[in-house]
């Protein structure tokens, strides 16, 4: 176990916290500003636009028409526009009259999504594409004074975080909402466990586990005629510049759930990792394994894997001076003891509702008035992942200092065209690699 903090410095971590985990439960709330878009009845009907329409897209436009009966689909755009229009005939016969999405208003291409974001009948844009897009969709769509529910991660590289945090500043000044796909600030068995870590039921916190260790991921081949964009796109997983890498699309769940733990970022961090298993064109780490450390001692274990056969592990342990909280995915539930191993609390898990609550905390908030803005915290848990892969990528113990505000690394290609042609994919390796 760290050595405990000195007394004296207690009192403000734990003010910091608290005032983190307020934050973290409901987000931050602006003023409605004049100008942003109107909502100011509980009765208004409000118009979504999907973009990125795959199967977390068509569920998060499921997910938001299921918890918000004053709310409806009209507009949809996805790089292939045929994948739209078959989402939007499945969303339509499981909400009848609320999907109104007619063939001229759905879009392909890599511009689709600009064409939902000017269409004036859209209040809040959905976005869900492989995350690479996200910081430029989520700043446009805040530029138009949209509101905007993002997937995570909402950035892949310090570059997209900067983006997201100017995006976040404009939002909260013009009174707009950003919801993010963070699921395990909704769900009721994280929120209380969080909030009875940051009433002291487990003493101060000292260390903490995070783990997203699974099984192989998808792979889809290249199919004939494709261009290297096309085909990158198609198989965006594999591609460090669309999706991360696994800590980036995968892990920020949990690495979200130890920023919101934690109270923040972390100072510095110290990462390793390998590959063995992923085909011959995937720019993708099989495994990375990550220390976080903070400036008053604490500290965080952080682990991902995608391997065949092998072990999982999904969830979080926070160890604490009194005792032990686990915080287990899905709907695996929060239990807490003591160090005798004396059940302190314990709650079911309900990931499903959680999905739901997303999105009709971004809903309801508009409504009254007092938009929801949380992308700078889920800007700063992606930007964790991004810590931790390129540490070890690189080989380097890097700091929040140098990750968040001197490097250059930017991932998007200069030139993006749907039938071009991109820089060959390459494996990045400890010694050779250096980030920017």
């Amino acid at each position: 176990m760290p050595i405990q903090p000195h007394a004296d410095s207690d009192a403000s971590r734990r003010a910091f916290i608290a005032a983190s985990a307020a934050v973290g439960a409901a987000g931050l709330v602006a003023p409605f500003a004049i100008g942003a878009p109107q909502a100011q009845s509980g009765t208004k009907t409000l118009n979504l636009g999907l973009v990125g329409c795959g199967g977390r897209g068509s569920g998060a436009a499921n997910d938001s028409l299921s918890a918000n009966p004053n709310v409806r689909l009209v507009a949809m755009a996805d790089v292939i526009p045929e994948k739209a229009r078959a989402a939007r005939d499945g969303l339509a016969k499981e909400h009848p009259g609320r999907v109104e999405v007619s063939d001229t208003s759905i879009y392909g291409g890599l511009d689709g999504y600009r064409q939902v974001i000017a269409d004036p009948s859209v209040d809040i844009v959905l976005f869900a594409t492989s995350p690479g897009f996200r910081p430029r969709h989520i700043a446009e769509a805040v530029a138009a004074k949209k509101h905007v529910f993002a997937e995570k991660p909402t950035c892949v590289d310090p570059a997209g975080y900067k983006i997201c945090c100017a995006a976040s500043d404009q939002a909260l000044k013009q009174g707009t909402a950003i919801v993010t796909g963070t699921q395990y600030r909704r769900q009721a068995s994280f929120v209380e466990g969080v909030k009875r870590i940051h009433d002291g039921l487990i003493g101060d916190v000292v260390d903490m586990t995070a783990r997203y260790c699974g099984g192989p991921i998808w792979y889809r081949g290249r199919e004939g005629g494709m261009s290297d964009a096309q085909y990158q796109i198609h198989n965006w997983m594999h591609f460090i510049w669309l999706s991360g890498d696994q800590p980036a699309e995968q892990a920020v769940h949990n690495l979200d759930v130890v920023h919101w733990v934690m109270g923040g970022a972390p100072d510095t961090c110290f990462a390793s990792g390998g590959r063995f298993t992923k085909p011959e064109d995937s720019e993708m780490w099989d495994s990375c394994s990550a220390t976080f450390a903070w400036k008053d001692g604490r500290q965080c274990d952080f682990k991902s894997r995608q391997l065949p056969q092998s072990a999982t592990d999904f969830d979080n342990v926070v160890y604490g001076s009194k005792g032990t909280a686990f915080l287990r995915a899905f709907n695996n539930g929060t239990q807490i003891y003591d160090r005798s191993g004396k059940e302190l609390f314990s709650m079911k898990g309900d990931i499903g509702a959680a999905y739901k609550q997303e999105h009709k905390d971004l809903v309801d908030s508009i409504l009254a008035g007092k938009p929801i803005v949380e992308l700078r915290q889920t800007a700063e848990s992606s930007l964790m992942a991004v810590m931790a892969r390129e540490s070890g990528y690189s080989g380097q113990k890097l700091t929040w200092d140098f990750i968040s505000d001197s490097s250059t690394l930017d991932l998007f290609p200069k030139e993006l065209k749907l039938d071009g042609e991109l820089p060959l994919p390459f494996v990045r390796v400890p010694g050779t690699y250096q980030m920017a």
